[in-house]
């Protein structure tokens, strides 16, 4: 089986989204920026606007808008922190 990332995607008021990830790509104010298990530890600055998209085993994503906030990938996984986080509809992508 594949590597997985542990993926958390956390606004202020609540935990958006939690689970196991092959990939999370998100734009920082340093450029685009995705991230696969193993990555060296880094803290990124979300860019405004931004998206953080969740690739999960077996080619699904999960995909949303987010406005502020962080990003830090650690030997635990991946945390993103965000001011909002809002689902992307699929009709969108």
């Amino acid at each position: 089986m594949a590597q997985q990332l542990h993926v958390e995607l956390v606004a202020v008021e609540e935990k958006v989204w939690s689970g196991e990830a092959e990939m999370v790509v998100a734009r920082t104010t340093e450029g685009e920026l995705g991230v696969l298990p193993g990555h060296a530890p880094l803290l990124g600055q979300l860019a405004e606007p931004g998206q953080v998209r969740i690739k999960l085993a077996g080619g699904e994503q999960v995909a949303y808008d987010v406005a502020g906030g962080f990003l830090s990938v650690s030997a635990e996984g991946v945390t993103v922190l965000a001011e909002s986080a809002t689902p992307v509809s699929a009709q969108s992508r």
